[in-house]
């Protein structure tokens, strides 16, 4: 399990590029806590909103988050170590709650591109795979024959 300090890190830097670790925006906390199960009746996105507006600043470092981690448990009646606890309990950021793509008989009889008809058949080739561009637009050839010719190139040779 990883120590509170490295988890505030890794939401400290998620959603922003330019982060260097050492601070925390109010939405990267509310998603670290929303990601950690903290909200619910008790407590919820306004309260941690007013209670990070109190230090006045857009960005907290750790010790400042730690203050106004106890100054929310206190004003709400929870114990800070169990608020500390969950968050420390939680994955890195953004992989809880993952959608898994689920493999039906309806999912692939929509995605068998051999069944395919009309113009969307024309969209893939016969492995499957999408001709991209070429799949989606008409391209002329400018040859000088008509598209149903069966003879192409055979003219004029004896």
């Amino acid at each position: 399990m990883a120590t509170f300090d490295e988890v505030f890190k890794a939401f400290s830097k998620f959603g922003d590029t330019n982060s260097d670790g050492k601070t925390i925006s109010l939405s990267q906390s509310d998603k670290w806590m929303k990601q950690a199960g903290i909200f619910d009746k008790v407590i919820t996105t306004t309260d941690t909103s007013i209670h990070f507006k109190k230090l006045k600043s857009m960005k907290l470092n750790l010790a400042e988050y730690n203050k106004f981690l106890d100054d929310l448990a206190q004003t709400k009646k929870v114990p800070v170590d169990e608020i500390k606890s969950k968050m420390m309990k939680c994955s890195i950021p953004g992989l809880s709650g993952v959608a898994v793509p689920v493999n039906s008989a309806a999912v692939d009889r929509l995605t068998d591109t051999s069944k395919y008809t009309g113009a969307h058949k024309e969209r893939f080739d016969s492995s499957g795979k999408g001709k991209g561009l070429a799949g989606r637009e008409d391209v002329t050839e400018n040859t000088g024959y008509v598209g149903g010719y069966k003879n192409q190139g055979t003219y004029g040779k004896k």
